[in-house]
């Protein structure tokens, strides 16, 4: 998702987790507005220029940071962080990446290839924390009424980076799978795709789930769609069909835990854009300003830290 609208601020009604001695200071990496122990001088980190604003260089080379999974040590865990509390489920919408590109005078396709080293840094630090599931939403079915030229270049850098990684995922014991509508996707895209799921599939240290082509009402449609066949064939009665019916048939059935305990947009947008919509019915929200290029450590930390002191209550009422 790479929406060029204008962030909103953002409030929180967070409070500090019950079960933590550590200090107030310890709190100024989480992005609460009105949590006590948060601090406002925090925020300039956080700003995205208006746009039309931006007064970077007009030639800006794309810095590749090291990032690839191949060679790296595991990312200690920031002591902000409690290891009992981590969500074993995260999604992200990566938004931004055109709006960063056109802020430093450079093409959207150089905004998605930045875009790529956040998602990499991302996959390390959550196979280092302990994180089960990481999903990103890399390319919408709404999506396809952008620009050829644009659709094909992100549909080969998608190529170029399994490419890239898929050895590193099969040593560092990460499981890739997609999601979504895979029939519009180029046949040696496909293909690659079935190769990738195929080879990493055993893997259990973490499992990347990305997006492509993909839609939460497209999902919930071919849900409906496949227990209807079962109905017509006979294989299911009409009186049987329940939310556990729809959820074995939602494409997120691909994993142990299909539902994410955190959602994490960037680049301030205020909205899941169609996104895991029956996934995402009790997903704790996280909007953070960061154009998704500049997504790093610290936001990710941000997140985590925000995550870890909601209570979950799932409609209940907790005494």
């Amino acid at each position: 998702m790479f929406s060029l609208r204008h962030p909103i601020p953002i409030d929180s009604t967070l409070t500090p987790h019950p079960n933590t001695n550590r200090s107030p200071s310890s709190y100024s990496h989480c992005c609460c507005y009105n949590n006590p122990y948060y601090s406002r001088s925090q925020t300039h980190r956080l700003i995205v220029p208006k746009r039309g604003t931006a007064t970077g260089p007009t030639n800006v080379a794309i810095r590749d940071e090291g990032t690839s999974l191949d060679g790296e040590s595991p990312e200690p865990m920031p002591e902000e962080l409690v290891a009992e509390l981590m969500p074993k489920h995260v999604a992200v919408i990566m938004d931004g990446n055109g709006r960063w590109a056109k802020m430093r005078g450079l093409t959207a396709s150089a905004g998605h290839q930045a875009g790529v080293q956040s998602l990499r840094r991302l996959v390390r630090l959550c196979g280092s924390w302990g994180i089960k599931v990481l999903t990103v939403f890399a390319f919408s079915t709404d999506n396809w009424v952008r620009p050829k030229v644009e659709i094909d270049f992100l549909l080969k850098l998608f190529e170029r980076t399994i490419t890239s990684e898929i050895d590193a995922f099969k040593r560092e014991g990460i499981r890739i799978s997609v999601i979504g509508d895979s029939s519009k996707l180029p046949e040696s895209l496909q293909r690659m795709i079935g190769s990738a799921e195929e080879s990493t599939k055993d893997n259990s240290r973490l499992q990347v789930i990305v997006a492509v082509s993909y839609s939460g009402k497209y999902d919930v449609v071919q849900a409906c769609k496949s227990v209807a066949k079962k109905v017509k064939d006979g294989h299911l009665e009409l009186e049987d069909i329940n939310e556990n019916i729809i959820e074995q048939e939602l494409e997120t059935n691909c994993t142990e835990f299909p539902y994410p305990d955190l959602l994490i947009r960037t680049s301030g947008e205020l909205r899941v854009s169609n996104f895991l919509l029956w996934q995402l019915a009790y997903t704790e929200l996280y909007f953070n300003r960061q154009l998704w290029p500049d997504f790093g450590k610290d936001e990710f930390v941000d997140a985590l830290c925000s995550f870890q002191q909601r209570q979950r209550r799932y409609g209940a009422r907790h005494s």
